[in-house]
């Protein structure tokens, strides 16, 4: 089997003969004129041949030269031609976001129109899950979901934001539990909790100060719903009061159908917008910088 010489010296030799000179192949490939002659010279070691006689101030390819151009350039514009298809398919083919069912109903599914006519290159698909969300182990490109670093080392994830939870209730509901503090909050109200969302309360009390007993004896007299969605729909109803990302009753605080007396707590997860391997990254970071916007507008 024949030995291929190097590529870059191909694509220096190439560079040289098609524009007649080391000083523009060098100003097309961006490179010193130093490092286009150094290629040059490998390329004939390795056939041990001159390639390039002197034409005054360029070069002119030998016949060895002229016999070797018609392969290399044909070569170089197949392999352009190739890339350039896949790079048009891979632009053109739909990008499959998967999306938590209540982020994707109370925040993406708003603003839907707008992402798609700011993005129409993307040719976005969304589907809803309700599962980890992981996209290896799905058929998506990415997923949108909210979880606490390390990120997995084999995979691109793009943070968008850190969560942020909120205890919420109708201001019918949080009149009964007028000026009171978090603790005597939990003794007087029902507790609204989701399956979904375990540790939510959990982390919310020991940010107020709420010991465990209390906690666990509020969750008990509570109401606990399968999914984040049936949770806010109840306290929407005035079924008690519920633990949310703020992100998703953002609309509801400034409609101010819910009330959160108390500030926000930071969990320490994120929402991040995870690639599948094998996605191009381009195309991940144009939705993550248009999503980061978004979220920076409902913040402000």
């Amino acid at each position: 089997m024949v030995t291929l010489p190097s590529l870059n010296a191909l694509r220096a030799f190439e560079a040289t003969v098609r524009l007649g000179s080391v000083s523009g192949a060098a100003r097309e490939l961006n490179v010193t004129h130093g490092a286009v002659s150094r290629q040059l010279r490998t390329l004939e070691h390795h056939f041990g041949t001159a390639l390039f006689d002197k034409a005054g101030r360029g070069l002119e390819p030998t016949a060895h030269g002229r016999e070797l151009y018609p392969a290399v350039h044909e070569a170089f514009s197949r392999l352009s031609e190739g890339c350039a298809r896949l790079a048009r398919r891979l632009d053109e083919a739909p990008f499959t976001l998967a999306c938590p069912g209540s982020l994707l109903a109370r925040w993406l599914i708003p603003r839907l129109d707008r992402l798609n006519a700011d993005l129409p290159e993307l040719r976005l698909r969304v589907v809803s899950s309700e599962n980890e969300l992981d996209p290896r182990r799905e058929d998506v490109d990415a997923t949108l979901r909210f979880a606490a670093p390390p990120w997995p080392a084999d995979m691109t994830v793009f943070p968008l934001m850190p969560e942020r939870i909120v205890a919420v209730a109708t201001p019918a509901v949080w009149a009964v539990a007028s000026q009171a503090s978090a603790r005597a909050m939990l003794e007087r109200l029902t507790l609204l909790d989701t399956a979904s969302r375990p540790q939510a309360w959990p982390e919310w009390a020991a940010a107020m100060d709420v010991d465990d007993e209390t906690l666990a004896a509020a969750r008990g007299r509570g109401r606990s719903f399968e999914h984040l969605y049936y949770l806010l729909e109840a306290a929407l109803a005035g079924l008690g009061v519920a633990i949310a990302p703020q992100l998703l009753v953002t609309a509801e605080l400034r409609q101010e159908r819910l009330m959160a007396p108390w500030p926000a707590v930071e969990t320490g997860a994120s929402l991040g917008l995870w690639l599948a391997p094998g996605v191009d990254a381009r195309r991940g970071e144009r939705l993550a910088e248009w999503l980061r916007r978004e979220l920076a507008g409902d913040q402000s």
